[in-house]
């Protein structure tokens, strides 16, 4: 990258990050207690599991894909940039020192590649979630097939190719093990909630839950869980949630004891959520996971939360760096810009990628647009 030692030498100095203090979402605060499996006892499990089974062909690699709605490479300005004023000491050791910035890409370090990745796709305006997304998962240029950026939900002419031909699906065809790491509520599927976790008197419930209607809830039309429909993966619910055997999409588990009235979940700091997710991953050839709090953070256009959403994400990424076995590659990548810059909601700039772990260098080879992910993946994995 074009980051000088200079300036990484003082680097965040120049603004006044929020610290990682005690409270809500904070790594260093201890787990509530909860009964669930650890990282380790996961990845036990799942080589006994896969000793005993022959009905999935075995593959000597696995990767993790963690999607991050709205995160772009912005300018390297403290007063419009929260990543800038962020403390993420994870991607500083990861990057040498080097923030998460335009001006660092594309850097390859003895540890990570961090790269921008054209969002814009050669169309004009500002690209959006639901073809952006679908690029990202399936290598197509969705904007393009659509006739222009469109958001937040995957367009009605578009699901077809997602559910055909996302990355997910693709590996499966090809034997490959996959998995959505995501939890989602039950009363989305018209399922009944466990007694064990319970719903607070009075707690809402999500739009469109509970109701058999022809039109799928909004919460299933983005790319990511209609995605893992297709592959038939979208099956972690809220007893898959408080075992530690998936992750909530905010990561901590405050969502759903808030918003859902799931008050016996534990909330469990960022960290633990990271382990837990590189837990999953050891079982899986193939592995999604979706975070869209970043998105949310953008759109607030509060440095703030900008600054807040980074941090929780970099404690994330430590946990799945701190468990995740040898073999492992982890890819972060962002569908659009947006929490780089306050002042502006979504934007034109390349969109984050992040890959660490493995054999990342050939991985990431030649990476210049959100469309070149998907395929990547599956030749590492072979399953093109």
């Amino acid at each position: 990258g074009s980051w000088s030692s200079e300036q990484r030498a003082t680097w965040p100095s120049t603004c006044s990050p929020t610290p990682r203090t005690s409270g809500r979402g904070d790594p260093s605060r201890p787990p509530a207690a909860v009964t669930r499996r650890t990282a380790s006892e996961i990845r036990r499990a799942a080589e006994s599991k896969t000793r005993r089974s022959s009905s999935v062909m075995e593959f000597p690699r696995r990767i993790i894909v963690v999607f991050v709605d709205g995160v772009g490479l912005g300018e390297a300005d403290a007063a419009t940039n929260p990543l800038v004023c962020a403390d993420l000491p994870v991607l500083r050791d990861l990057l040498d020192g080097a923030p998460v910035v335009a001006a660092s890409a594309p850097l390859h370090t003895a540890r990570a590649a961090l790269l921008g990745l054209d969002a814009t796709l050669g169309l004009e305006g500002t690209p959006q979630s639901g073809t952006g997304q679908t690029a990202l998962l399936t290598g197509h240029n969705a904007a393009a097939r659509y006739g222009r950026h469109f958001g937040p939900w995957v367009p009605a002419s578009l699901r077809a190719l997602l559910r055909e031909e996302n990355v997910l699906v693709a590996a499966q065809r090809a034997g490959r093990r996959v998995a959505f790491a995501n939890a989602y509520p039950e009363e989305l599927f018209s399922l009944p909630v466990p007694p064990s976790v319970g719903r607070r008197t009075g707690a809402p419930v999500p739009s469109d839950a509970g109701r058999r209607t022809r039109r799928t809830p909004r919460y299933l039309e983005a790319g990511p869980p209609m995605a893992a429909l297709a592959a038939g993966v979208l099956t972690r619910h809220t007893e898959a949630l408080a075992r530690g055997e998936a992750i909530a999409s905010e990561i901590t588990n405050e969502g759903w004891r808030d918003r859902l009235g799931r008050t016996d979940l534990p909330v469990i700091t960022p960290g633990e959520a990271g382990r837990n997710l590189a837990g999953i991953g050891a079982e899986h050839d193939l592995t999604l996971f979706a975070h869209y709090s970043t998105d949310y953070a953008g759109h607030a256009g509060r440095m703030d939360r900008g600054v807040e959403a980074a941090q929780r994400l970099d404690a994330f990424l430590g946990g799945v760096l701190n468990a995740m076995p040898e073999d492992m590659t982890v890819i972060v990548a962002s569908d659009h810009g947006n929490l780089e810059d306050v002042r502006a909601g979504h934007t034109r700039n390349p969109a984050l990628a992040l890959v660490f772990g493995g054999d990342l260098a050939a991985l990431c080879d030649g990476w210049q647009a959100i469309t070149d992910v998907a395929p990547a993946i599956l030749r590492s994995l072979e399953a093109l």
